[in-house]
């Protein structure tokens, strides 16, 4: 089978007004449009470094939902697979800008309304990687649909991939969480997972070591814990455990998508099959070029990379 698609990302598609100021959302006055959702960003920063990605999501039949597939569709991303939902309007999420983790408040409706039709065994059979989030799998049928598909995808030899954006303000039920992503676990993703992801996950601060643990006993080969400014910390069955530190940087302009940045240029080496210590130095230079841009990355991308 030809495999011409790179890259499905399934999840959430939403529109993020990000702060103009750096300030917390309570002193904040103006707010910038983006296209915004962890896979949404994966999936543009990939076309935009040649890759063939296609997004698996829905937004609402309104302006904001327009806006996103004109994006889309300027950014050279598949929207075969994207609906528009009748009776939900496009999810929304005001966020701050900020050096450090933002602040956000979510609106979410339409982005939880993916039903297994947009995952066609056609669409997997010629993929690469299947990728999705924390932040997807927390409603349904979103949930349902993307852990029945995933199973799917894996049977057929798809390497899968997960960001594990939890934050208990989308997904309330930390049990709950833990059950789904379980399941989705068994299939042997990537995992890409902050210490902020962490700290929320499991309500309480744990090692390196006990976060690396929990993961590989639910059957995951790879982790690739993101520390911020003291880099990345990767567990890997084959190499072991590597540091790789951050690349110093003189000002930080905007963090909003920087982790999913990483994520996009990891996955695009390990396309190419780089070696571990490549798709992280890959990953850090997409997320340092993201962390000196706000908004989306530069238009001249691929020259930098």
């Amino acid at each position: 089978m030809n495999k011409s698609v790179d890259l499905v990302c399934v999840g959430e598609v939403l529109i993020d007004f990000i702060g103009h100021e750096i300030a917390s959302l309570d002193k904040t006055k103006d707010f910038h449009r983006f296209l915004g959702g962890s896979p949404t960003n994966v999936a543009v920063n990939a076309a935009r470094l040649g890759l063939n990605s296609v997004l698996v999501a829905t937004s609402g039949s309104d302006g904001f939902g327009d806006y996103i597939h004109q994006k889309l569709e300027l950014n050279q991303v598949q929207t075969t697979y994207m609906r528009k939902s009748l009776a939900l309007p496009t999810s929304v999420i005001f966020v701050s800008r900020s050096t450090q983790t933002p602040e956000f408040i979510p609106f979410r409706e339409a982005d939880r309304e993916i039903l297994e039709d947009q995952l066609p065994d056609a669409l997997l059979e010629k993929a690469r990687i299947f990728h999705t989030t924390c932040f997807a799998l927390s409603k349904d049928p979103a949930r349902m649909t993307i852990l029945n598909r995933a199973h799917k995808a894996k049977s057929l030899g798809l390497q899968m991939s997960i960001d594990i954006n939890y934050s208990e303000k989308i997904w309330p039920n930390r049990y709950e969480a833990h059950q789904v992503l379980k399941d989705y676990l068994s299939t042997n993703p990537l995992v890409k997972v902050s210490e902020d992801d962490c700290l929320r996950l499991f309500g309480e601060v744990k090692t390196e070591q006990a976060i690396f643990e929990y993961f590989h006993q639910l059957g995951v080969s790879t982790i690739c814990l993101t520390k911020g400014k003291d880099g990345v910390v990767v567990s890997d069955y084959q190499i072991g455990t590597f540091n790789q530190p951050a690349i110093p940087l003189k000002e930080v302009k905007d963090s909003t998508g920087a982790g999913d940045a990483f994520w996009t240029g990891f996955l695009f080496a390990r396309l190419q099959n780089k070696t571990m210590e490549d798709c992280i130095a890959t990953a850090q230079k997409l997320a340092s070029i993201k962390l000196q841009n706000v908004g989306r990355l530069p238009d001249h991308i691929r020259s930098l990379m």
